[in-house]
């Protein structure tokens, strides 16, 4: 390939489809973004339409084309990632069977997950799965759709994930890569193939899913179709592509046993990477583009204790920004205060009805305490999921990259490097899934020989923040107080639920 030629990369996200032209050095020179909705048909219920999605990818690709000059005539592949867990049901015709698909954050198979929970320990099938149950997986709303929407489960030819669905547009191929497949509950990990236990444990049709490929193999070159809807060139090739968390990982440099990575929004998402998963009931695993496994933990609030935060002491009056000058304010430890930031409770184990407190609340602690305690909870958590990753690894994380609002936040940055004891990176370009999407494309038409040798070329970081001496000696034995009140804190959470009101 020559070096004018540029890489098209397509990201389907919960908010938004965005795409993307980079080029061979890796530069992203144009990003066009097309928001959709999310459909709530009742609480708890998340859907989208995968029309809206592939209307989206039309008219961000058409955007992107007008931008840059002879972009229709130079792209050389196409590479699309997307979010996970969004169930689409696609005919023999490739036609969607159902208008609609439940998201990751759909909550409808809540009553599926419980039942599986009662029958079968996490031990008796974690290594067919590599994960525990929860409701944000594919297999479950499977179940859900069978028994719920009869009609179109029987039109069902096969199961797609968001980004899979535009390839299908896109190219008339079908088929789903394996770092989505691994995050489904019905792959096997050690084969890398559907795993027919866990087909069978849910009561599933192995003939409905659909063939599982490598993100960054060829699946098939653009049709005279969707080249006259999109304006690409008939004949342009398409990779299978990858799932949006993986190929962030991938874009933000992650991808080697040894990093972490966090990204913080609402939620604390903290990933270890493996050679194998890391098969725990509090631990979620996914493959990553590289063939390692990201083994990830989750709090359920991290930014979004930033957002109690506002709303509970301010009344929504204050910015981020005063809250954390304020929270600078406090000397490092909070004088001794400590929050657990258990808002939502927690996403998996025994202890899903967990709650957040201060505890530790004197008379000379003010406000400046309790909104940096808020940061140092957060960190303290997150801090614990890395202990228990490492702990389970045998190969301990060395650093961490940060993605994400959390990652815009200096001080936050300087607790969490100084709670953890170690540098944490920042990515240059923000746009991690776009640049994970461009890596997989610089391997698959040869231009690296891997993608850990092209995210080695793209991936380029603006700050290294490393952790406070000082800060680190305060916080080493308020971590393991934090654990302490963890653990004692469970025994409470059942006999507060009984309490009336």
């Amino acid at each position: 390939m020559t070096r004018d030629e540029l890489f098209l990369t397509i990201d389907v996200g919960t908010g938004s489809v965005r795409a993307a032209l980079v080029d061979t050095n890796g530069k992203v020179l144009t990003i066009a973004t097309r928001e959709h909705e999310q459909i709530v048909p009742q609480f708890g219920w998340a859907e989208q339409r995968p029309a809206d999605w592939w209307n989206g990818v039309v008219g961000t690709i058409r955007q992107v084309l007008d931008t840059v000059p002879d972009a229709r005539s130079r792209i050389s592949i196409v590479s699309a990632c997307g979010q996970m867990h969004g169930t689409v049901l696609v005919d023999d015709q490739a036609k969607l069977a159902r208008d609609t698909a439940p998201l990751w954050n759909d909550k409808r198979t809540v009553a599926y997950v419980e039942a599986f929970e009662k029958m079968h320990r996490p031990e008796t099938y974690l290594a067919d799965s590599a994960n525990p149950a929860t409701p944000a997986w594919p297999g479950f709303k499977l179940q859900w759709l069978r028994d719920n929407d009869r009609q179109a489960w029987a039109r069902t030819a096969a199961v797609l994930m968001p980004k899979d669905f535009v390839n299908l547009k896109l190219t008339g191929e079908i088929a789903m890569d394996r770092n989505d497949g691994g995050a489904s509950f019905l792959m096997n990990p050690e084969t890398g193939e559907w795993s027919d236990r866990m087909i069978g444990l849910l009561g599933l049709d192995r003939a409905k899913l659909p063939p599982l490929r490598n993100p960054t193999d060829i699946l098939g070159s653009v049709t005279a179709e969707a080249a006259l809807e999109t304006g690409l060139r008939a004949g342009t090739p398409v990779i299978v592509g990858g799932a949006d968390y993986p190929v962030a990982l991938l874009g933000s440099g992650v991808c080697r046993p040894g990093i972490g990575a966090e990204v913080m929004g609402t939620s604390a998402i903290i990933t270890a990477i493996a050679r194998r998963p890391l098969l725990n009931a509090a631990v979620s695993n996914c493959g990553t583009v590289d063939g390692n496994w990201a083994a990830f933990m989750l709090l359920e609030s991290g930014g979004d204790a930033m957002r109690w935060a506002r709303r509970a002491f301010h009344d929504k009056q204050a910015s981020y920004e005063d809250i954390v000058a304020k929270a600078a304010e406090a000397p490092a430890g909070s004088g001794r205060l400590f929050f657990m930031p258990y808002l939502a409770g927690e996403r998996l184990g025994d202890h899903r009805n967990a709650r957040a407190q201060f505890f530790g609340i004197g008379a000379g602690h003010g406000l400046a305490h309790l909104h940096r305690a808020v940061l140092e909870g957060v960190a303290f958590a997150v801090k614990r999921h890395i202990n228990i990753l490492d702990g389970i690894s045998g190969d301990p994380i060395s650093q961490v990259v940060a993605s994400g609002g959390g990652a815009k936040t200096a001080l936050w940055l300087k607790i969490k490097a100084s709670v953890y004891g170690l540098p944490i990176l920042v990515p240059e370009e923000a746009e991690c899934g776009i640049v994970g999407c461009a890596i997989m494309a610089a391997a698959a038409t040869g231009l690296y020989a891997s993608v850990e040798a092209a995210a080695e070329s793209y991936v380029r970081y603006s700050e290294q923040v490393e952790p406070d001496p000082e800060w680190s000696e305060i916080y080493r034995p308020m971590q393991a107080f934090f654990e302490k009140l963890y653990v004692h804190s469970q025994s409470l959470y059942d006999d507060l639920d009984r309490l009336p009101g």
